[in-house]
């Protein structure tokens, strides 16, 4: 199957005798003992089954392990690495697991948040106790691109696991686990769910490893699993990913191309661009460019805030991938981080008409002039 038949059909598993085309939700926390049946629901669920199954289609994996966030999924991995065990982690990545790895794994692993464009900067990081090589490509919110084969490459010449966080891509413009990547982590919360409605998380195997396993007893025995409410609508909403994926690239370039050209803003990220310094490397290993990107206005904060007051159809809020856009400026958020200037604002294109959003991006620029 293509990837858009898979979206559609590689989740959908009808045991109902009635054959309804879509598979209803299944409630019940437990299930008679049988051969082969499942047990309990914490263990397993028909429509986290579902979920899982189609996930690991779309990623090109063999199994996946649904969660009931994206930071509960790369909490398991952090949890199934072995005591003092060392990280490497990108210096720009999602504010929320490196908060996770700061303050609750601060005592139990060792980090060390390395530029991950730079090769040289992982290769000199690597330690004979270093266990995880944790990449993020798109990054956020700075949209760095990562080559993930290379960094792979080097990884495992060193016996290190790679775990991608391929939450900006979605799998429908990017597949790690074809570039060498042994596990793939999304925040089902973005562009999987896609309607802003539903928190959830997932990790996705090449193999069927050791390390594999440890991950399986934490979602199974900690429990942090999603409901099957959450789990049948995020199915749901899978069968429109593709689609969905090329309108957010559609406007996210129109609009990163707009504001590039426009003479209040100073920099625009988004890897689209011919010149971002990424593009090539995007090019080569992403099959679009994602609906995701970040700018800096000429100004200062209370600029960048007067501007995204001022907008109709962009929302003023955190997280992404929803069918509304959304933007937000990053700091006002993830607090002061080095590298991400004050100014910067990161936008999360929706689905919206293009020319509707370019004009409210026009009209909310007119307030700084």
């Amino acid at each position: 199957m293509k990837t858009e038949t898979i979206a559609i059909h590689g989740g959908n598993n009808v045991t109902d005798a009635l054959k309804p085309v879509i598979q209803p939700i299944t409630l019940s926390t437990t299930f008679e003992h049988q051969d082969n049946s499942m047990l309990y629901g914490r263990l397993e669920n028909p429509n986290r089954k579902s979920l899982e199954q189609v996930m690991a289609a779309l990623e090109k994996g063999v199994d996946a392990a649904a969660f009931s966030s994206g930071n509960a999924a790369a909490n398991a991995v952090f949890q199934a690495l072995p005591a003092g065990a060392h990280v490497i982690a990108p210096d720009d990545m999602y504010h929320g697991l490196r908060s996770l790895l700061e303050t609750v794994f601060f005592d139990k692993i060792h980090v060390d948040f390395v530029d991950m464009t730079q090769p040289e900067q992982v290769a000199a990081a690597i330690k004979p106790a270093t266990h995880l090589l944790w990449i993020e490509s798109p990054s956020n919110p700075l949209l760095k691109i990562s080559a993930i084969k290379t960094l792979c490459h080097l990884a495992h010449e060193n016996d290190v696991t790679v775990v991608c966080d391929n939450t900006f891509a979605s799998p429908i413009f990017q597949q790690p686990l074809e570039e060498g990547a042994d596990l793939v982590m999304h925040s089902n919360t973005k562009y999987i769910g896609g309607h802003s409605d539903v928190i959830g998380g997932v990790l996705i195997t090449g193999k069927k490893t050791d390390f594999w396993n440890k991950i399986r007893s934490v979602q199974q025995l900690a429990g942090a699993v999603p409901s099957p409410f959450d789990t049948y609508f995020l199915t749901r909403s899978i069968k429109t990913l593709p689609y969905r994926m090329k309108a957010h690239a559609a406007n996210a370039s129109q609009i990163a191309r707009f504001l590039s050209k426009h003479p209040l803003i100073e920099k625009v990220y988004y890897p689209g661009l011919e010149t971002h310094p990424g593009h090539k490397t995007a090019r080569a290993q992403m099959q679009g460019y994602g609906g995701m990107l970040s700018v800096v206005i000429k100004g200062n904060a209370r600029d960048a805030d007067r501007f995204v007051d001022e907008l109709t159809y962009f929302s003023n809020a955190t997280s992404l991938g929803g069918v509304e856009s959304l933007i937000e400026r990053r700091s006002r958020v993830q607090g002061v981080t080095e590298g991400v200037p004050e100014q910067l604002i990161r936008i999360s294109a929706g689905l919206e008409n293009t020319e509707d959003l370019l004009e409210d991006l026009e009209k909310g620029l007119k307030v700084l002039r």
